[in-house]
């Protein structure tokens, strides 16, 4: 690229499972705090960006009913459905055209306003295959997780340090929705969802909203002394058929090829310095990360169990709790790239790690991960 994008800012909602604000409310929260806080006014967005769904609102054109409040009006702009990284990627291609300067990227859910997230995936699904068998993502994500136990033979007392892990990080993150000091022997306790996923394998859905703000480097510059530039990035969707993939390689490693390959990134692993992905399972954190080549195929349980993904360990997955802090559906990737780059800036609180220079956010859409993003940030 001959120009280079930067995230001036970031800012999200306190996530909850049902807030008391609407998705008007929600958004008008997050953008007026963002443009508070880089003093710009509503007037000089060159564009905006936002991602919500139809499904998960429960009504069509969802995008109309805060579009306004999402300081959109009278504002050329898109909205960008299910994955919110794709709406960061449009926002950015957006400002590399030469016609904005900027440009404010938008992600809402409210999952208490709307069915069961494993009603609506459902729906989503193939209606004469995949919706009359009951396959939604919990399903799918079981499918895929029972593959990878029978191929790589770790213990459920091993998978369950993940959950253990973030949920403790999530406590330290004043914007998650959920957190607290759990026992391996608690998470196996719980009840069966669907073989081999337990109720506390899968983080519940939550209430929240977030906002960035894009802007080209001068710009950038101009409106921050902090700002976070995108070095990278990637993005591959798989087959539809959910039996015509590799469930145990499917779209990711190629959108981590692209993104690395944009940032000049030649071995993850000792490159990147913190990653936020969206560990959808306690078993999907360390399958995406093998997929992600920071460990070799079927040792990424083990990295977990050595500490080297805690939050002081030499490659912090998670920090921010991840999706088990807080999971509202389809603003959560935008979520991930926010916390990486609050990490980048050095204002992550509590679960920040130290000396971080490269950091790495990952989104996934789609039923057993037919749609991946990763973006490579730096300062």
């Amino acid at each position: 690229m001959t120009q280079r994008v930067a995230i001036v800012d970031f800012v999200q909602t306190k996530h909850g499972e049902a807030l008391e604000e609407n998705v008007r409310e929600l958004t008008f929260g997050v953008v007026r705090k963002l443009l508070d806080r880089v003093d710009m006014d509503r007037s000089e967005i060159g564009t905006m960006i936002s991602s919500s769904a139809d499904y998960w609102q429960g009504t069509s054109c969802s995008n109309s009913y805060y579009y306004d409040a999402a300081g959109g009006n009278l504002k050329s702009g898109s909205k960008v459905t299910e994955d919110s990284v794709f709406a960061l990627i449009y926002g950015m291609m957006r400002i590399l055209s030469g016609h904005h300067r900027t440009a404010l990227v938008v992600g809402v859910t409210k999952c208490s306003e709307c069915p069961s997230e494993n009603t609506l995936t459902n729906l989503a699904a193939d209606p004469f295959f995949h919706r009359p068998v009951g396959l939604n993502t919990v399903v799918a994500e079981a499918l895929q997780a029972r593959m990878y136990l029978d191929q790589y033979g770790p213990s459920e007392e091993q998978i369950a340090r993940v959950v253990v892990k973030n949920m403790s990080n999530a406590e330290r993150n004043p914007y998650s929705h959920r957190g607290g000091k759990f026992s391996i022997g608690e998470i196996l306790s719980s009840s069966m969802m669907a073989a081999p996923l337990r109720c506390m394998d899968v983080p519940s859905t939550s209430d929240g909203a977030c906002a960035l703000l894009l802007a080209d480097e001068h710009t950038a510059r101009q409106l921050t002394d902090k700002p976070v530039f995108i070095h990278g990035i990637g993005w591959s969707v798989d087959h539809t058929y959910i039996g015509d993939r590799d469930l145990l390689n499917g779209a990711l490693p190629k959108a981590a090829e692209m993104a690395y390959s944009r940032a000049g990134v030649k071995n993850p692993s000792k490159e990147i310095d913190v990653v936020e992905l969206s560990d959808v399972t306690s078993f999907h954190e360390i399958m995406w990360m093998e997929q992600l080549g920071l460990c070799d195929a079927g040792n990424g349980f083990r990295l977990v169990e050595q500490g080297v993904t805690a939050l002081d360990g030499r490659l912090p997955v998670n920090p921010s709790g991840g999706l088990f802090g807080a999971n509202p559906f389809v603003a959560r990737g935008l979520i991930r790239v926010g916390e990486a780059c609050l990490q980048l800036r050095g204002e992550a609180g509590d679960h920040q790690v130290p000396r971080v220079n490269k950091a790495l956010a990952h989104s996934v859409h789609g039923l057993g991960g037919q749609s991946h993003s990763v973006v490579i940030l730096g300062n």
